[in-house]
């Protein structure tokens, strides 16, 4: 697996504007998160701007929309640093900051290590998987896919 990294897409659409009160929780807590993440087994790389994340880089017309990206070395490094670390506190508050999506938030691809994705492809993958599901070049954590796979 150390020729693949895990490249991921995360997308949410905020409640309300990203000064607004309502989601000032989810922002103060934006560089703790992200450093918890840079401190984490396997992280490579966060997508995010000079200011350090990457709430105002715009993947949509919707500027309710953010976009967040990470690769990973493996699927249980990123399982690990979402789901049973102090990320999944985090995580628990999500309904209050975000609307509810009707389709899939979230796309994972392997891409050779030392490869960065970008916004334009992660998008494009995560509107693909959301049309016609899970593939070896776009899955979720529901239907993983070893890198041999995508070979």
């Amino acid at each position: 697996m150390a020729d693949y990294h895990l490249a991921r897409i995360n997308i949410a659409r905020l409640r309300a504007p990203i000064d607004d009160p309502m989601v000032a929780e989810f922002v103060e807590g934006l560089d703790p998160i992200n450093a918890l993440a840079e401190q984490s087994p396997g992280f490579v790389w966060r997508l995010q701007t000079d200011e350090g994340d990457a709430t105002d880089i715009q993947a949509y017309e919707d500027e309710s929309a953010i976009v967040n990206m990470s690769v990973w070395k493996t699927v249980d490094d990123l399982f690990n640093y979402g789901y049973r670390s102090g990320h999944v506190d985090f995580l628990r508050s999500r309904r209050d900051w975000f609307e509810r999506l009707g389709e899939s938030h979230m796309c994972m691809w392997w891409l050779p290590a030392g490869v960065l994705p970008t916004v334009d492809e992660g998008v494009a993958r995560l509107e693909i998987l959301q049309t016609q599901g899970p593939t070896p070049q776009r899955f979720t954590f529901r239907s993983p896919i070893e890198p041999k796979a995508v070979s």
